[in-house]
């Protein structure tokens, strides 16, 4: 008999591999995202996060193993589809259409077309910059603006899951806080993350779980706390200490 969705992790990898052209990127990787909460995928830099992150979008298709979410089988579906079954994505180069407004923008993200007021009201209270630069065009933010707009377009409508490619990457100290809130509050809904993060006061103040990843494996799953505690695991997996990213 099959699972109840409710019952398990909202997202299950099973022996992932990818291969891009001749590369062999991910050896059967394995991971589960509990339902609600924040899940910090971690690694050097090469690992396989960003592909891990678009093989489950279906933008590179694994070539063996089984995606799951919310107890469906969506191996081999395509992007369309996984979006439409509950899942935003928001990649590392920040989706943006530069020559539309930021209202424009949001609107495209939003399926239906249209914002509801309420949710679009709490949009701006987490990026009260989208509202000053509402009718200007998107290509004239700021690079962290631009990271809020990006992120604001995946929160649009609610989601079951929020997959998100490195969102403090370049931004200043200031930004990156304003980001931690951000998913702080996040967390208090009812979507999932799967967060990938090089900031490491990022991802020990909003992770809940952690997978580490190292040459196309998941080499450790536990507690995030427990990692940003034990500064020894931390420079055995990823060759360096959260203290010093404080």
């Amino acid at each position: 008999m099959r699972e109840s969705p409710t019952a398990g992790p909202i997202l299950r990898l099973r022996d992932v591999q990818t291969h891009i052209g001749p590369y062999h990127i991910l050896h059967g990787v394995s991971i589960d995202v509990p339902r609600g909460g924040v899940t910090m995928l971690l690694g050097r830099n090469g690992a396989g996060k960003t592909t891990t992150l678009r093989t489950i979008m279906g933008l590179w298709r694994a070539s063996a193993g089984a995606v799951e979410f919310d107890g469906a089988d969506i191996t081999g579906h395509g992007t369309p589809a996984i979006a439409q079954a509950g899942i935003a994505y928001v990649p590392e180069n920040m989706s943006v259409f530069s020559d539309l407004t930021v209202a424009e923008n949001m609107r495209l993200a939003a399926r239906s077309g249209a914002i509801d007021a309420r949710r679009l009201d709490w949009v701006f209270r987490m990026f009260p910059a989208l509202k000053t630069f509402w009718h200007q065009r998107a290509g004239v933010l700021s690079g962290g603006q631009k990271q809020m707009l990006s992120v604001a377009r995946a929160i649009v409508e609610p989601r079951k899951l929020l997959i998100v490619d490195e969102p403090t990457k370049g931004l200043a100290p200031a930004i990156i806080q304003n980001m931690i809130a951000v998913f702080r509050e996040l967390k208090q809904t009812e979507v999932s993350i799967l967060l990938v993060e090089q900031n490491f006061h990022m991802a020990k103040s909003v992770g809940d779980t952690v997978a580490v990843m190292d040459d196309g494996r998941i080499v450790h799953a536990g507690d995030m706390a427990a990692l940003a505690w034990d500064e020894a695991l931390q420079q055995r997996l990823l060759g360096l200490s959260l203290a010093a990213h404080q």
